[in-house]
């Protein structure tokens, strides 16, 4: 099984569907654009911290860096349709309809731009299409081991994945995280096809220890991570030591970078 995860997260850059169910104190649930949303707020002066979750994930992977952001920032974090409390919505899964719909909450909870958007894994190639298609709306951008733009592409297509891979994804996933999968090429072209946001801050928090595992997709995977940041021109590239799970294994890199884009650095 940690064989499988560990693959499954080079090939995908995040697939964190083994994830577990709890999640943040001070989450609610309530009833926002006529749908049940599972979030967290919290209010301050000065512009808005935004979580977006990696596939499969749900707000519990925030757990170590939310109190240490909140507790002096504005900030919001949420469970997308189909996670956790938040109801399934019969809308295509793909980064177009994920940004529109993050912004439609953003709104209903009076949480008005400038916004830092921090994004893991799959939720990182949401925030870089929130911040090519909406630039005045962003104050910078952080991507915790984010998923490349084309990631399924050439040797990272899924017709190159073993089949124990697939059979275990399509077991151990939600049928929110199947939809998502499907739709991620469609959200990384749609990325490639803006420019990226000019006179933005960019930091790029890329895991370092997968770096270390060679096969023909591991590879193909760990050179996306390296090249990510070149789509970003100034982008500020971090390696940290850790698996793919950042948020977790070292949330002092995200709350670091976090504080560097509010401008709070010690």
């Amino acid at each position: 099984m940690k064989t499988t995860r560990r693959l499954a997260g080079a090939l995908l850059l995040g697939c964190a569907w083994l994830c577990g169910c709890a999640s943040l104190p001070g989450a609610r649930t309530e009833t926002l654009q006529g749908r049940a949303v599972e979030s967290i707020v919290s209010r301050h002066a000065g512009p808005t911290v935004v979580f977006e979750n990696g596939l499969g994930a749900r707000l519990d992977w925030w757990a170590k860096v939310w109190p240490e952001v909140a507790k002096d920032s504005s900030a919001f974090a949420y469970n997308r349709p189909g996670y956790g409390r938040s109801d399934p919505v019969a809308t295509p899964r793909d980064g177009t309809h994920v940004v529109a719909e993050l912004r439609e909450l953003l709104r209903a909870q009076r949480l008005e731009p400038p916004y830092v958007l921090v994004g893991h894994s799959l939720g990182g190639l949401y925030m870089q299409l929130f911040a090519r298609q909406h630039p005045d709306e962003v104050q910078a951008l952080i991507l915790v081991d984010s998923t490349h733009p084309e990631q399924l592409r050439g040797k990272g297509a899924q017709g190159n994945w073993p089949a124990w891979v697939r059979v275990g994804f399509n077991a151990l996933s939600s049928e929110a995280a199947k939809q998502e999968l499907d739709g991620l090429d469609a959200t990384g072209q749609a990325v490639l096809g803006l420019s990226a946001p000019a006179g933005k801050p960019v930091w790029v928090l890329s895991a370092l220890r997968p770096m270390q595992e060679h096969s023909e997709l591991a590879d193909d995977a760990n050179q996306k991570r390296a090249a990510l940041a070149a789509l970003y021109p100034g982008a500020r590239q971090v390696w940290v030591d850790s698996g793919h799970g950042i948020p977790l294994d070292k949330p002092e890199a995200v709350v670091e970078a976090i504080r560097a884009a509010l401008g709070r650095t010690k």
